[in-house]
């Protein structure tokens, strides 16, 4: 019995598709809550969500770029649960940041 070599076809393709897809997601926000800081009048609480959006921004560009250059060998390793957790983790910061932006 022989073992073949994994022949993984498109799928680290439309991975990496699915990161990218997902930061220019991120990238909208950001820029949705530094419109409306602009626009709706800046207050320290608005001006910290904003920058806190634009950190959490960077730490999830950070963890996409990552995996993105990870994907690139013909076996890309597993994500790994810290990477997995810092992407989640800036998800829901910038999603909390946003909604503070509004208030």
């Amino acid at each position: 019995m022989t073992t073949a070599e994994r022949d993984p076809g498109l799928q680290p393709e439309r991975t990496r598709l699915a990161w990218r897809r997902t930061t220019l997601a991120c990238t909208v926000v950001a820029l949705l809550a530094v419109r409306q800081a602009l626009h709706g009048g800046a207050t320290a609480a608005g001006v910290l969500a904003v920058a806190l959006s634009l950190l959490a921004w960077l730490g999830f560009l950070a963890v996409a770029h990552r995996r993105v250059t990870g994907m690139t060998t013909a076996k890309p390793a597993p994500l790994s649960s810290r990477l997995a957790l810092a992407a989640a983790g800036c998800t829901v910061a910038l999603a909390v940041f946003a909604v503070a932006t509004l208030f």
